[in-house]
């Protein structure tokens, strides 16, 4: 009932039926309990872990990022690569491909290898897939239960066939986090994997989990590990995955931005054969490309905080302090009073010194509680559309325009469909 209610107060500012819609996104507290704690409980070993992200955070990202670039034959630089030569070989001049599925094989891939020391590729090997599909089933499945008022209930949710379908999807899911955790443990039972280790300039996300140590001085729990674990795989590899999507598809419609990011990146990069931190810094146009996308669609449409004090609204209604509120960043991002003309794709929104309020754009949420893995996700946004646009040309499906739909993330009904052009 409160959402309802709050549905009704927002749509009002925020001018947009999809407030009402993306109020359904509250599932992402259903979905936190279904596949991982993460970093929102407020327990005393959740507080240890999020000390330790919080003092390892910055230096620990800003190393996944450097990794993102390193030369072909690494880590996500070779990700990118691998995904762009299977697209070289199954592409033609007139068909189109689902772009999505190719795209979250490759940030998987990614966040495997920077943050959990995964060696081999995830878009070679079919087992992956399955977890692909576990997450997919997951998103699908947590916004049907919000829908049936009757599956609110656990007991009769467990016994639903939705309820055993998001049990199956639940096990394959953790399965695959207890073997990443697993086969890093056995690697440091080897010493010369420890001492590859100590020599290693900075940890990964997965090794500075396992070295923790609680305040009475244990190890973090099995349970806790794979709650931290669960969380940045889902959130390091969905939701980046959903952005370089519809960001592509922004550009496939825009072609005259398309063609200027490429002519700004060509003149950068030359053939790009290589691509360096200090690079990322000099394509301003195609970084304003990347956050209009992003304004337009935000790969997380919405969330769900509990509110730390009272909040009175401009008409003298107020909320207050201890209750659950739904914030939609969709909404936020297509309101006519916060962005002139919101559904057209405008860079220049974002041009250096443009004017704007500091929390009128939110792709990474905002204030505390907004994503550590934020500077990461932009690095990799931008490594990814500047060497796919060295490539290919990108060329939207008429016949197959997506269909928005909110889910833990931003995806379409019925897929992203892309002609991919090989460039000369």
């Amino acid at each position: 009932v409160i959402l309802l209610v709050l549905g009704k107060m927002f749509c009002k500012y925020v001018g947009s039926i999809w407030f009402i819609m993306s109020v359904l996104v509250f599932l992402c507290l259903v979905f936190v309990w279904m596949i991982g704690e993460g970093r929102v409980l407020k327990s005393p070993t959740i507080n240890v872990v999020v000390s330790i992200c919080d003092l390892s955070c910055s230096n620990f990202f800003l190393y996944m990022s450097a990794l993102v670039f390193v030369p072909s034959g690494r880590l996500g630089f070779s990700s990118l690569l691998v995904l762009q030569d299977k697209w070289e070989q199954i592409v033609g001049q007139d068909s189109t491909l689902e772009i999505f599925q190719h795209i979250t094989l490759m940030t998987l891939d990614t966040i495997m290898k920077c943050a959990f020391s995964h060696e081999g590729s995830v878009q070679l090997d079919r087992k992956y897939k399955s977890y692909i599909q576990a997450v997919e089933d997951l998103n699908d499945l947590v916004f049907s239960r919000v829908r049936n008022i009757f599956h609110q209930n656990d007991i009769i949710y467990r016994v639903s066939s939705n309820g055993c379908r998001a049990n199956s999807a639940c096990k394959l899911a953790h399965d695959h986090t207890d073997q990443v955790i697993k086969s890093r443990r056995s690697q440091l039972q080897d010493e010369e994997e420890l001492e590859k280790l100590k020599k290693k300039r900075r940890l990964d996300f997965l090794d500075i989990l396992l070295f923790a140590r609680m305040e009475n001085g244990k190890g973090l729990s099995d349970k806790d590990l794979r709650a931290e674990v669960d969380t940045f795989m889902f959130e390091g590899h969905d939701t980046t995955a959903s952005g370089i999507s519809w960001i592509f598809y922004a550009l496939a419609t825009n072609p005259e931005h398309q063609q200027r990011c490429r002519k700004e990146i060509q003149s950068l990069l030359g053939d790009g054969a290589s691509i360096t931190w200090n690079d990322l810094d000099k394509m301003p146009y195609t970084t304003m490309c990347i956050k209009e996308a992003l304004r337009i669609y935000p790969p997380v449409p919405g969330v769900s905080r509990e509110l730390s004090s009272p909040v009175t609204f401009p008409d003298g209604r107020s909320l207050p302090k201890g209750i659950h509120v739904m914030l939609s960043f969709y909404g936020l991002h297509h309101n006519p009073n916060v962005w002139q003309n919101p559904e057209v794709f405008d860079p220049s929104r974002f041009a250096p010194g443009s004017s704007r309020h500091s929390h009128s754009f939110l792709p990474f949420s905002g204030g505390a509680r907004n994503c550590i893995g934020k500077q990461f996700a932009m690095n990799e946004l931008k490594v990814a559309v500047a060497l796919t646009l060295l490539r290919f040309e990108l060329l939207p499906d008429p016949t197959r325009v997506p269909i928005p739909i909110p889910r833990i993330v931003l995806k379409s009904k019925n897929g992203i469909h892309l002609h991919l052009k090989k460039l000369q």
